[in-house]
This record gives structure tokens, sequence and C-alpha cells, in this order.
């Protein structure tokens, strides 16, 4: 691993059935390829037990948790204290992903903005940052970011920002970062690169929400952690920087954003 740059995925689901009984294949993939860091996300906090101990049986392995927007309407509702719960946990770095998708749950769009609004409660009382899904929500969304962050200042990542360029604009004007994934390096994404190319450096991270999305040639294929060098290869073009800059950028973003994931690896 000496001399490959160092990268973190700041978004991936390695308790999907896709990875089962591969875990350990699929780290070492990774951190072959140089991302010595991952962030497991939890989605359904049934499953919080098994993704904290994925998380505590590997060094480099963070978790997050929380409520998928998708799901606001059919799981339990979660509250701000059982957030706060979970965030005693050294490798817990993080709230969510919550959000809002309007594309296939429009119709939960109440219950969907009640959630993110506990969520971002959470991240406001434990100083984690707040992990966002957004899709085909995009006024809704910067709309109760921004009237939340006037009620009391958080932390946030748009993941896997592919919202439009005035989302992006409210999200960075917070203070916010946005994340990068396998889309964009898709041919058709022009436009989403316009966007990352016109945002500030020093708020841009990198992920694959493996296992989906997976970036050329593997597009079509399982995503998995060690595919983030493909997308942070297409960032650095976008910023004109080499390979080697560009992952130290963003490793110094995601240290700035996930202080916790940072102080565990100066205790290391």
């Amino acid at each position: 691993m000496t001399g490959i740059p160092a990268l973190t995925d700041s978004h991936c689901h390695l308790d999907f059935p896709d990875f089962e009984g591969e875990l350990g294949a699929v780290i070492d993939r990774a951190r072959a390829a140089g991302v010595r860091r991952m962030v497991t996300i939890c989605t359904r906090l049934e499953n919080e037990p098994k993704v904290r101990a994925m998380a505590e049986a590997h060094d480099g392995l963070f978790y997050a948790a929380g409520i998928h927007p998708m799901r606001a309407a059919e799981d339990p509702p979660v509250t701000v204290d059982q957030l706060i719960a979970f965030a005693a946990h050294p490798k817990f770095v993080g709230i969510g992903e919550t959000g809002l998708d309007y594309h296939y749950t429009a119709e939960s769009a109440e219950v969907q903005q009640r959630s993110l609004r506990i969520h971002i409660a959470a991240a406001r009382e434990t100083g984690l940052p707040l992990i966002i899904h957004a899709r085909s929500a995009d006024d809704d969304m910067a709309r109760i970011l921004t009237e939340e962050y006037r009620a009391g200042a958080y932390s946030c990542v748009m993941h896997c920002f592919s919202s439009g360029a005035a989302l992006a604009k409210a999200a960075l004007d917070l203070g916010f970062y946005l994340s990068m994934s396998g889309i964009a390096a898709f041919p058709k994404s022009q436009e989403l690169r316009d966007i990352f190319a016109a945002a500030p450096v020093d708020r841009i991270l990198v992920e694959t929400d493996a296992p989906y999305l997976a970036p050329p040639p593997h597009r079509g294929r399982r995503n998995e952690p060690a595919y983030t060098a493909l997308t942070a290869a297409v960032g650095a073009t976008l910023y004109g920087l080499s390979y080697e800059d560009f992952a130290a950028q963003t490793e110094a973003n995601f240290d700035r954003l996930f202080t916790r994931a940072r102080r565990a690896a100066k205790a290391a």
C-alpha cells in the first residue's frame, strides 16, 4: 500500500446482502486501492447492532445510522434520544442517512420531513454530521435545511449529490459538503460534473454508495469501496489537480467534517 494516496469511502452499505460472506475480501481490496477508511451506513435501525459489530471488527471501518427517507413511512419513527444513544459509540460518526426522496415515495413527504427534522435535531445535539439523501425534492430540502440551520447550527454532507445547482448552492452557503459518487463518472453526467467543478474543492468528499452506482468500467455491476479511487480520479480532473493532491484534499475535508473518525485515527 506504500505510495498509494489514501482515500476514504465516506458512504457505503457493507451490511447489505450483496456483501454477505465477502466483507473481509472487500475491505482488503479497498485497502489495496488506498481506501483506508470507510463509513458504512445503517438505513434500518433494527440492523444497527449488526452494523456496529462490523465497525468494531475492522480497523478503519466506521458507521452511521438513521432511517432512510424511503422507509420513513414504513419503519417505526426514530427519536432524538435513540440517535443520541447510538452516538455514544466511539465508531459512530454521523447521523443518517436521512433526507427526502420524492422520486419513489412522494406520498410520504410529510412523514419524511418530520423524520428529517428529528435527525437534524440529533445532529445538532451530538455535534456529529448529518448525512443527507436528496432526490427529486430540491425545494423542500433547501427550505428545511436552511430553516433548521437558522434555528441552530449543525454540520452536514449531501451524500451522493446528484441534485440541481440551486440545492448545491443552498448547501454550500450553509457551510455543508457535497459528496461525489460514481454518478459523476457516468458519460451523461456533464451537468453534474459542472456543479461539482463550480464548488469549492475544500467542500468535496468522495464515496461509492456501494453496492450501488459503480463508476465505469464497472457500471451495471456491484459497486464496492475500492472503486472510490475511480471517482476520485474524475474529481482530480475536474479540479485540475493531480490524483495525489485531490486525494489529500478530500482526506482533509473528511477529517474536518467527520471529527470523530479523525480523532480515532490519531489515537490508533
